[in-house]
């Protein structure tokens, strides 16, 4: 005999009304993501911005979404996850006013990196929310659906960000996609405040760590402002001062964090898992491998509108087999995890490797004038496959390093570190391509005199046109070689994460899946319903790392 299945509960209007304004802020923050990446060369065109400003754009705004994540969960505990995201989203929408009207670099870097902490913040409630309004028979559907909203709104950003550049032209439309925030973040606080629950669902044993959350944001923005402004101002002495420094205040935050473990408060990363090696190899893995991945587009973008003249929008089309393929990948990720085991990341890697590999050999064999985005399709698709593969089960795997009570810790970790990556990824990969441009695409002498006496009896029109056309090729030729140079660095990052996989397990054991770590600050799971043992928390741990 068999015992019946019980039905689903059925769950309330208001609770998937709800569901809807968290899935409204994920898209904002993960469309805002992306749709920066084609509006780099109309920023730097509209404000004069120098190459360290658009590296500040895409790098500040992961470094402090990253440093928000574990206060933001914590803090969620204590007052209510309802009014963190709330307080997270108001602070982003006003950032996206801000970013949208600045008329100099600074203030849109600034907006930029308010932009990021405030995401940051908003993040860890709804994953933590999701837990708490759906029961677990329920949870993994939701999850399922925010993990399609995620890839959705990731492939959806370039093209949005191209139409709507193209529309308004390249003076304004760089503005327009940090004001296309505004009505959607409108509409989403005033829904939060009507129908997201309330309360705080659990107190945490001590206060945040707020002094090792500044030793550890002071040292990665002195590690981070040398290797961004470095190149540009020629690596003078202050650089090398601030790296060392940085590397000293990393010391002190190891030391302090320790300290505050010994007198059994709660640190800010607890140090203790970083005695299992597995977990420390893991944490370099995420690290390296998000360096790797987000920067592909920072360099594609600025080689496709900069340096080989297209549109914003054809740069928004380069981008989409990518994003098609990390769909697809994400898709069939968990299935594979559960049959392939480890192999599943080392197959993803192996394809983000391989794509990338492919890129470069495309960029180094081809003419850059004859460049097209068909060269560049298969590439992307493979690389964008891998990246789904990998981005899913990646933090089920790495939890898995540790003891189950050390779970949601080692998943707070992970999450700041990917992050972390990211930014450092931008900021290495823009030192590279923006070190290796010419310092002038102006016409050679020789080049000016053949021009004239090719085209000198056509008139002076013509002897500009061609010597136009000149300064078009070395303009092209030029970024292709730096592009060349930055995809070999994101491309050796990619390896490195292939064989940085071997430090995690083979496997995830039935203990790490009946309760892996959610998103920092997020509701615990219902243990003690039988219904569904292990889908809601995986769920949680799996889509908490998909935020690009």
């Amino acid at each position: 005999m068999t015992t019946p299945t019980a039905p689903a509960p059925i769950i309330p209007r208001k609770t998937w009304a709800a569901f809807a304004v968290l899935i409204l802020g994920i898209a904002m923050a993960l469309l805002d993501t992306t749709i920066v990446n084609v509006a780099l060369p109309t920023i730097r065109t509209s404000l004069k911005a120098d190459e360290a400003t658009l590296s500040w754009i895409i790098s500040g705004y992961a470094l402090a979404y990253g440093l928000a994540l574990i206060p933001a969960g914590r803090i969620g505990d204590r007052i209510g996850h309802k009014w963190v995201f709330i307080v997270g989203l108001v602070g982003f929408t006003l950032a996206s006013l801000v970013a949208g009207i600045s008329n100099d670099a600074t203030t849109l870097i600034i907006a930029r990196v308010v932009q990021g902490l405030f995401g940051g913040i908003f993040f860890p409630p709804v994953t933590a929310l999701i837990q708490l309004m759906f029961p677990p028979r329920v949870r993994g559907r939701a999850f399922a659906i925010f993990g399609a909203a995620i890839g959705f709104s990731t492939a959806l950003g370039p093209l949005v960000g191209g139409l709507l550049i193209q529309w308004l032209g390249d003076a304004n439309g760089w503005r327009s996609i940090f004001f296309v925030n505004l009505p959607l973040g409108v509409i989403a606080v005033a829904a939060a405040f009507l129908l997201l629950p309330g309360g705080a669902e659990a107190r945490a044993k001590s206060g945040l760590d707020f002094f090792g959350f500044v030793l550890l944001a002071g040292a990665l923005v002195a590690l981070l402002v040398p290797l961004i402004q470095g190149q540009q101002d020629g690596w003078p002495l202050w650089t090398y001062l601030s790296i060392a420094g940085g590397v000293v205040l990393i010391v002190l935050f190891a030391v302090w964090e320790l300290s505050v473990a010994r007198r059994s408060k709660e640190p800010l990363v607890p140090p203790h898992l970083f005695s299992h090696p597995s977990f420390s190899g893991g944490v370099v893995l995420a690290l390296v491998y998000f360096a790797a991945f987000t920067s592909i587009f920072f360099t594609i973008s600025l080689l496709w509108q900069a340096g080989l003249g297209h549109t914003a929008l054809e740069s928004g089309l380069v981008s989409i087999p990518f994003a098609v393929g990390s769909i697809v990948g994400s898709s069939q990720s968990n299935r594979l995890a559960e049959r392939l085991g480890r192999a599943v990341l080392l197959l993803g890697t192996g394809m983000v490797a391989v794509g990338l590999i492919s890129l470069w050999l495309v960029l180094l064999l081809v003419r850059p004038t004859d460049l097209t985005n068909w060269d560049l399709l298969g590439p992307l698709l493979v690389a964008g496959v891998g990246s789904g593969l990998f981005i899913a089960p990646n933090s089920q795997f790495i939890v898995a390093t540790v003891d189950r009570a050390e779970a949601g810790a080692a998943s707070g970790v992970i999450g700041t570190v990917q992050r972390v990556g990211s930014a450092i990824g931008i900021a290495v990969i823009g030192s590279v391509l923006f070190g290796n441009l010419p310092g002038s695409f102006a016409p050679t002498a020789a080049q000016t005199a053949a021009a004239a006496q090719a085209h000198g009896s056509e008139g002076k029109a013509a002897v500009i046109a061609a010597i136009q056309k000149i300064v078009d090729h070395n303009l092209a030729v030029g970024f292709a070689h730096s592009a060349t140079l930055a995809l070999a660095v994101s491309a050796v990052f990619a390896i490195a994460a292939f064989l940085l996989v071997f430090a995690l397990p083979k496997r995830v054991s039935r203990g790490y899946e009946a309760a892996p770590a959610a998103q920092p600050g997020a509701a615990k799971p219902d243990a003690e319903k039988p219904e569904a043992p292990h889908a809601p928390a995986e769920k949680a741990s799996v889509l908490g790392s998909l935020e690009p």
